[in-house]
């Protein structure tokens, strides 16, 4: 997966977790937490990526970089949903 799949992956996980966490009507789509949600998986996407190729977890390509890159999105997500609705 290039960095084009971290994308799709982080906007697709993004739009899920915002849509889908109990506290997202909190947060709020009007008050940025659409935009948080989608900032927040691809930077946890990436930051899977890149720790995975520097660690040598994986590399490009792999079936193991789906599947972290997403739990790491997701992570990311539904810290930054939550802590997004508790302000």
């Amino acid at each position: 997966m290039g960095w084009l799949g971290i994308v799709v992956l982080g906007v697709a996980v993004g739009l899920a977790g915002w849509l889908f966490h109990p506290r997202r009507r909190a947060s709020g789509a009007a008050s940025g937490g659409l935009a948080l949600a989608v900032v927040a998986a691809l930077a946890g996407a990436a930051l899977a990526k890149a720790a995975g190729r520097a660690t040598g977890l994986f590399y490009d390509g792999e079936l193991l970089e789906w599947p972290v890159c997403t739990a790491a999105a997701f992570v990311c997500v539904a810290v930054a949903v939550a802590l997004r609705a508790r302000r």
